[in-house]
Formats: structure tokens, sequence, C-alpha cells
């Protein structure tokens, strides 16, 4: 396992555009899964233990996100070959386990993620209404931890309700940390 940081926000990005199979069956689109205020687009995995330690946080902050116009969408990339956890069927599994109310969607060909520049699991991407890049941060402070520390901030929620007022991601991020993608070769 090696842990990486993505880059700094690339402030006013445009969202690459995609259409992936998601776990339920469906193709999905960039414009069919943008919220009226802005999307989040994270790249996530069923195998990572940065991932594991986070889902039920995250599971709560992207229903918040949602109540302000910010939709999600949730993009596994990695070499399901070597790493088996990762399949598709998997996916389901995770996603109903989890109860994601939000696409959970399979970029087997890595397009999307080279894309969109992804380093890293996970790796958040939150857009305004316009689909431009406004925060490229962490979750939270939390890390690896899956018990909340008291007082946590919750950075990544608090940009994008800030993105959804005002359009403006804040300047200070901090970056994600997380397992690399596992790329083919």
């Amino acid at each position: 396992m090696v842990s990486l940081n993505p880059p700094v926000c690339d402030f006013g990005m445009r969202a690459p555009g995609f259409d992936l199979l998601g776990v339920d069956g469906q193709r999905y689109t960039l414009e069919q899964v943008r919220g009226p205020k802005g999307l989040l687009v994270m790249f996530i995995c069923n195998h990572c233990p940065y991932v594991k330690a986070i889902h039920q946080r995250l599971v709560e902050d992207v229903q918040a996100l949602k109540l302000v116009g910010i939709h999600t969408v949730a993009i596994s990339s990695n070499d399901v070959v070597n790493y088996p956890e990762d399949s598709y069927e998997n996916m389901q599994l995770i996603a109903q386990q989890w109860h994601f109310d939000f696409p959970y969607l399979f970029d087997e060909t890595q397009q999307v993620a080279k894309a969109y520049g992804a380093v890293c699991t996970p790796d958040f991407f939150g857009f305004n209404a316009q689909l431009e890049l406004q925060y490229r941060g962490r979750l939270d402070e939390q890390g690896r931890d899956p018990i909340p520390k008291p007082n946590l901030k919750r950075e990544l929620l608090e940009a994008m309700k800030q993105v959804a007022d005002s359009g403006k991601g804040p300047r200070e991020q901090i970056a994600s940390i997380g397992c690399s993608i596992k790329w083919k070769v």
C-alpha cells in the first residue's frame, strides 16, 4: 500500500464528461448526475483502508450535501484483475451494505480517472453549478480512524456547502490522502 496525496485544487478546471456503468446496471453521464448547485465526484474503491474508514461519515456528508443541491457520484477505477476485491460485483455489495444513495460507477478502462487526474482513493473533486472545480481536499481531519474525534472538522462538507452558497470553494484546502489508484499494466 502506497499512501499518496493528490495535487492542490486546480480552480476552474472543467469536469470531464463520462458515460459509465453503475452498480444498479444503469449507465450514467456527467449531465445526469450533476446537481443544481454542483457535483462531488469521488474516486473510491472497495479494498482501500482509507476508504473503508470513512464509509459512514461519507454517506452522512453526501446526504447533507444533497439537501443543499450538491449531488454526488462515486467512481471506482482500479485494476480488478490484480485487485479482485474492487470488482463490479463487490462494488454492488459495498453500495448495498453502506446504503449508497448516489451512483457508484465502474471506470473499467480507467479513462475517466486519467481525465480527472485522480491519483488516490479517496480523491475528491468538488465542482460548482457550472462544473468548475472548487474543491480538491480531504473529507475531514480524521484520516483512517473510523471512530470520529469529538468536534471533528468536516472539511469537505463545509467546503461544498460554501460552493453551493457562493459558487466558490475555500482558498485553503488540505489534500486528501489514500492508496494509489491501481493502474492496469
